[in-house]
This record gives structure tokens, sequence and C-alpha cells, in this order.
């Protein structure tokens, strides 16, 4: 794909629903009683694979145009599936289901594409197997493919080395069968979309300081979900409106759960001035429209509690770096490098190769901002957040950008580009 420069962007969307929360809603709807009616459910390859798990498990799983129904099973009325499970590109996909999937009372392999495959699942491994689970790496490389042997769990008190929803809730969802309470403490606080809608489904959850926590569940009840805008797929919007000249965009029923929405905070800190209106807080996640204009931009340092709540949108942070004045400092930033791919490398080496002055940390960049950028050829390495980082970051360039395998978005947000193109008309 190739993409030119704009003088500005302007005018109002809706973005697709939340990811992580689109892919907590078929689960829980498939392992409670009843019927769960989900609005605003993300149809991305991602979220479709979590429904294609579940359907293959015995769940119905009906789908109209507004909305999606899940017809749930009870937390016992899984059935083993006819052949290996296949998480495609979707590791939310795949560390949930090995914690749903540890004490179901059948055996199951879990597997995914060839990137899939290369991600850490050790984290996930470890904990489970000290709840009980019989669970192990395949190839022994602590990747996909995984083969879980259904068992009894023993709930636990974990403490993780890593600020993970992922892990967090693979680990909560095992906690709903366990024998006693299972609990986890991270070292900073983690997005807390499954506590959130555990408790909705009548889960007994607790969530003190950094310790989240759960009691086995007699029985899950269907509910009524309504999934707000992904503040992940928003925040290229926003930044697009931030980095072009004269530019206003209006981003309708965006989700603003405070342990997602660190993005807003770095704007703010980087001198931008986003406005929040109709906030609603339903059960569930909340959410509001955000009104953002475009300002000038300064240096800031992203680092410490704050990352994971912005940890999808640091790429798109340090393109927004490379036109602020100052520098910008990213640290404490590690979990970038075993995500689709080594984003931390991947945009080092892109915006480089577009004029950036831009170094590499162990755990983060360094990007000096105010040198103007050119158009290249860059390889998205078929991740859908590098693409579209680049694609907006494009827009703000000088001359052409030609994106390699730009169709990745479809992971996440299948139909950016045309809602980018009509902001830039």
């Amino acid at each position: 794909m190739k993409i030119t420069p704009v003088k500005k962007i302007s005018g109002e969307l809706t973005v697709p629903g939340d990811k992580s929360i689109s892919h907590r809603a078929i689960m829980l709807g498939s392992i409670a009683k009843g019927m769960t009616e989900i609005h605003g459910f993300l149809e991305s390859a991602d979220c479709l694979s979590t429904a294609a798990c579940f359907a293959r498990m015995g769940i119905q799983i009906e789908k109209s145009a507004r909305t999606v129904t899940v017809h749930g099973r009870g937390l016992h009325g899984l059935k083993a599936p006819d052949g290996i499970l296949d998480c495609g590109n979707s590791g939310t996909t795949t560390r949930l289901l090995s914690g749903l999937l540890a004490p179901q009372n059948f055996d199951v392999v879990l597997t995914g594409d060839e990137s899939i495959q290369k991600r850490p699942m050790k984290r996930v491994i470890d904990p489970l197997t000290d709840m009980g689970a019989r669970i192990q790496s395949v190839h022994g490389n602590g990747c996909a493919p995984l083969q879980i042997c259904g068992s009894r769990l023993t709930g636990i008190r974990y403490n993780s080395p890593v600020a993970s929803a992922q892990v967090k809730s693979a680990i909560l969802l095992a906690g709903l069968y366990a024998d006693g309470k299972t609990s986890v403490t991270e070292p900073s606080l983690s997005r807390n979309h499954t506590e959130l809608m555990l408790r909705q489904f009548g889960g007994s959850v607790t969530s003190e300081g950094l310790t989240a926590g759960v009691l086995p569940a007699g029985e899950l009840y269907g509910q009524r979900v309504c999934v707000p805008g992904d503040i992940s797929s928003a925040a290229y919007f926003i930044a697009a409106a931030l980095l072009l000249p004269h530019s206003e965009v209006l981003i309708r029923n965006v989700g603003i759960n405070k342990t997602r929405a660190g993005i807003l905070e770095v704007c703010r800190q980087m001198g931008a001035s986003i406005e929040i209106a109709n906030a609603t807080g339903k059960a569930g996640d909340p959410s509001a429209d955000l009104f953002v204009r475009s300002a000038s931009l300064k240096g800031v340092t992203v680092g410490g509690p704050i990352i994971p709540t912005l940890i999808d949108e640091l790429p798109m942070i340090a393109a927004m770096a490379c036109f602020a004045k100052g520098t910008t400092v990213i640290r404490d930033a590690a979990e970038l490098r075993v995500k689709e791919s080594n984003r931390i490398a991947i945009m080092v080496d892109s915006l480089r190769a577009m004029g950036a002055d831009i170094e590499e940390t162990e755990d983060g960049m360094q990007i000096r901002g105010g040198r103007p950028l050119h158009g290249a050829r860059i390889d998205t390495h078929k991740d859908h957040r590098i693409a579209m980082t680049l694609a907006v970051t494009a827009l703000a360039a000088e001359g052409e950008t030609e994106l390699l395998d730009a169709d990745c978005v479809r992971i996440s947000y299948p139909g950016f580009y045309e809602d980018l193109g009509r902001l830039t008309v």
C-alpha cells in the first residue's frame, strides 16, 4: 500500500469495538448459563479466532448486523473439540484459553500461526502448573503448540513477574474451577477487563491494589455486554489529529478504563488538549467521546507503572515523538519485544528509514524530535500495530511511503484504511 501526505484530517468516527473486551465476552458468555448478547463486538481476525475455538467446543454463536449472541452451556458445558484448536495470530486467545481449558474434563492442543508459535507461553504454563494443570509446550521451547490435559486445580497466590492482563486473566479463569481462592499480584496494574466482566457475569472477584482474586464459581449467568470502542484503535486517529495542522476529530464511544487509557495521559503531558464528553459508567467498562485538535507537542519520558496501560500504543507514541520538540524516552517496555513482532527494533528501523533521530535501548527507545520525516519503503512484518502506526506517520511525512503487508490490520481493525481515508477527504 502506498500512502501520501495530507494537510489535515477532520470529521467524526466511531472506532470498532474493544478487542480485549470482545475476546472476554465470547469466553465468559460460553461458560455462563443462558444467553449472552454482545453489542459492538469486534469482528477482527483475532476475535473471530476466539469465536471459532468455542464453536468447535459445542457453543452456538449467532451473528447479526448489530449483535453477537452466545448460547452458553455453563461452567462445565464445553465439549472436547474434534481436533486441534487454532488460535490464529491471537495471543489473548491462546493464553486465556490455556487457563480456561486446564480444568476441563478433556484434553486439547492449542496452536496458532507462525507468530504465535514464537511468543512466550511459559508465563502462563508455570502458574497453571503450580495450580495442578497438566500443560506443556509440544516442542519443549515454551511456545505453542500447547498440549493441555484436563485436571483438577487448586487455588494459589501467584506473584507475577510481569504486569500482563493475559497472564492474570488465564490464572483467574482457571481459578473459577479451582479448590479455594486464587489470587494474582502484579508488579504494576494491568488492564482489568476480566475482573470487571467476571463481576458482571456473577463471579466473586476481589481487587485490592495490585492483587486480583477470584473464588470458585458455582455458576455464571449470561449478560448483555456493550463493548465500547477500542482506545488502541482510537489512538491512531488521536495521533493523526495532533500531528496534522488545523485538524479536528471527534471519536465517539471510546473505552476510557483507567487501566487501559494511559495514552490520554501521555498526550496531555506532550501538550495535547483532548476533551472528554458524554462519559458513561454502565456495567463493565466506562466510555466517552473524545474531541482532539492539532497541537504542538513536546518530548516526555514514558515509563514505570503507566506502561501496562498503553503497551499497545507505544509504537504510535514513538512516532509522535519524532514530531515533538525535544527528546522523548520510552523505558520499562521490554515487553514490546515479544508482541506480534519485536516492536522496539522494528519501530526504530522503520522511523530511522523515514529520517528520524531514534535509538534503540534494551527496554525501549530514545527519540530526538524535530527532524522532518520522509517517505520510505517499510516492512510491517505483518504486525497490525506497526502498519497502522506507520500509516499515520506517513500522512505527516514528506513524499510517498509504501507499506508492505499492509493488510495485516485485519487482525484488529479491518476497516482502518477506509476510516482514515474518509477523514482525509
